[in-house]
């Protein structure tokens, strides 16, 4: 079932334009938790119904990456297991690299999608052509967005959104039908 119906008109006709799909990581594909085991190894907790849907995008021929504050081989790892196009790690200032990705790949930027929950994201999400923000997300994020999704980060939030953009260009059900015979 599509979940576009429960989404209002604007925020549909803004998701028909978008061909990139930028996300954070730290409480929007993990829970936002940073833990170490005692060797000092970074571990994060990914949802993998938010990995699934991420490769749907990419079967459905839209483009995906991260902009995180952080560097972090966890991330790299996940990224790269996901055959994500695009990873920009250690970068505080978000808006700096989507302005430099917006300046590779000579697009509008109402065809960037930004997946946010926190303060540090905020200024890519006033500048994407579909701003959204997770479910747990600070009131301040969620007050800078075009939709803000039921799930919580790390909970589904991530597919959730995909699955939004997908329903809205009707190019899910293609998507999962190339999914099922590709593996």
């Amino acid at each position: 079932m599509s979940n576009v119906v429960s989404v209002n008109e604007q925020v549909i006709e803004r998701a028909k334009k978008i061909r990139v799909i930028l996300m954070d990581v730290d409480g929007v594909m993990s829970d936002g938790k940073i833990v170490y085991d005692s060797n000092g190894v970074e571990i994060k907790h990914f949802d993998a119904h938010d990995g699934l849907g991420i490769k749907l995008a990419k079967l459905a021929g839209l483009k995906t990456g991260v902009i995180s504050a952080r560097e972090s081989e966890t991330i790299r790892k996940r990224a790269a297991e996901l055959g994500m196009d695009f990873l920009y790690l250690g970068s505080f200032k978000k808006l700096d690299a989507f302005h430099k990705l917006q300046k590779k790949l000579n697009l509008p930027p109402e065809n960037f999608c930004f997946i946010g929950d926190d303060l540090p994201d905020i200024p890519v999400l006033r500048e994407v052509g579909l701003a959204i923000a997770v479910g747990n997300a600070t009131e301040m994020t969620r007050n800078n967005v075009h939709y803000t999704t039921r799930n919580s980060g790390g909970s589904g939030a991530v597919r959730e959104a995909i699955e939004l953009i997908l329903d809205a260009q009707e190019i899910r059900l293609p998507a999962i039908e190339k999914l099922w015979k590709e593996g």
